[in-house]
């Protein structure tokens, strides 16, 4: 089959709120490349050989946001409606820049787009034991590594971006034998994954997104953790009816400070909440929603223009 692909020309901080706009287009699928994700790995952050240099050397300055459109009659249109979405964002104040929003457009062959951005994409670690390995790379594992296999597919997901990459971190801090946990909103499945990997005996993972859903649902079994982790379609902790000690949210800034009260309804006691996808200039905002809804921030990561905090409610 043939797609077009879109192309947005956009930020660090733009990209999700670009990303949203695609999606909400129609896109099946969407991807971020952004040099500040390679550039900003270093050695002591257990981040390794994620890109070689030449590819380096021929990535945008700009994050780029890719979209995919099946290629049939209405995706003209299609693409007129994202020109005009990302135009009213232009004009917004939005407090930070998010670039030119410029729009290109290619047509591409399925096999094309599967593989292309695999050459992005190399085993990581993630924290002290966590290592992430992409199915189709080989990895030497040394004592101790907890090893996760992960194929994101069209459900961007690879673990290297800071927000997730910083949920891992947490998730290795908060996350006990034999404790059950929550993930919401979870894409490629990575943070529930990362949680039954640490020891969680139980995990939920939920999304609205059904192609995430499979993709996850896929990641589990390839992993092994299908006893573990069950991933279910919904909105965010609509039909959960589980409770958790731990309970993850990656999303963003306005979701996380609706979802502070539902989650706290989820947790067991002692429990912990963890979000992120917060960008420092709404750190605030996620902050006053937390305390408001009865939390103690008890750890606060950052990194780049992000910000994960984990809290715990109070008893």
């Amino acid at each position: 089959m043939d797609w077009m692909e879109a192309v947005v020309h956009t930020t660090t901080m733009g990209a999700d709120i670009v990303s949203e706009v695609l999606m909400n287009a129609g896109a099946v699928g969407t991807s971020i490349e952004d040099r500040y994700d390679v550039t900003s790995s270093k050695k002591e952050d257990g981040m390794w050989d994620m890109i070689d240099e030449e590819v380096l050397a021929k990535m945008s300055e700009d994050v780029l946001v890719k979209a995919y459109f099946g290629n049939d009659a209405s995706v003209q249109e299609t693409l007129l409606l994202v020109r005009e979405k990302l135009g009213e964002l232009k004009r917004l104040d939005m407090g930070f820049d998010i670039g030119s929003l410029a729009l290109e457009q290619q047509n591409v062959q399925e096999q094309d787009w599967a593989e292309n951005w695999k050459k992005y994409y190399k085993p990581f670690r993630a924290g002290e034991r966590l290592v992430i390995k992409p199915s189709w790379e080989t990895y030497e594992e040394k004592e101790g590594d907890l090893v996760l296999e992960l194929d994101p597919g069209m459900a961007f997901g690879t673990g290297t971006h800071e927000t997730t990459f910083m949920c891992m971190e947490q998730l290795e801090k908060y996350v006990t034998p034999g404790c059950k946990a929550i993930d919401v909103g979870c894409g490629s499945g990575i943070l529930a994954l990362a949680a039954a990997r640490l020891g969680a005996s139980d995990v939920l993972a939920i999304d609205l997104d059904e192609l995430a859903v499979k993709v996850a649902a896929e990641n589990t079994v390839k992993n092994g953790l299908a006893d573990r982790v069950r991933v279910v379609h919904g909105d965010l902790l609509e039909k959960a009816d589980e409770m958790a000690d731990v309970i993850v949210a990656n999303i963003i800034a306005d979701v996380i400070c609706f979802l502070c009260s539902p989650a706290k309804k989820h947790l067991l006691p002692g429990g912990t909440f963890i979000c992120s996808g917060i960008i420092r200039e709404r750190e605030d905002d996620v902050q006053q929603a937390l305390a408001a809804a009865g939390y103690t921030v008890c750890n606060r990561l950052a990194k780049g223009s992000w910000v994960c905090l984990a809290a715990k409610a109070a008893q």
